[in-house]
């Protein structure tokens, strides 16, 4: 019964591992570009305290630059692919 568990399994790992595999290059490459990004908005938000005195739009563009750092979204994707990664492994251990 077990070994016809693995058979009907199998297609369902393969393309859960494809798919993984995927998204890890996916989140690895736009956080590197978002990261670029967070650093030019953080900066812009900044400038805009300091030399226009518009608070509230230098706080929002710096919010907006902490969501798209690697501590923001792109962690919450990399928490969401490592989930992924332990059901495909709890899939292939039966």
């Amino acid at each position: 019964m077990r070994i016809l568990l693995k058979i009907f399994l199998f297609p369902i790992t393969l393309a859960l591992s494809i798919i993984l595999l995927i998204c890890q290059f996916v989140c690895i490459f736009s956080s590197m570009l978002l990261s670029i990004l967070a650093f030019l908005l953080f900066a812009l938000g900044l400038a805009a305290m300091v030399f226009l005195g518009d608070t509230k739009e230098g706080l929002k563009a710096i919010f907006i630059a902490y969501l798209i750092s690697p501590y923001g979204i792109p962690m919450l994707a990399a928490w969401l692919i490592g989930t992924m990664g332990g059901i495909n492994e709890l899939l292939k251990a039966i």
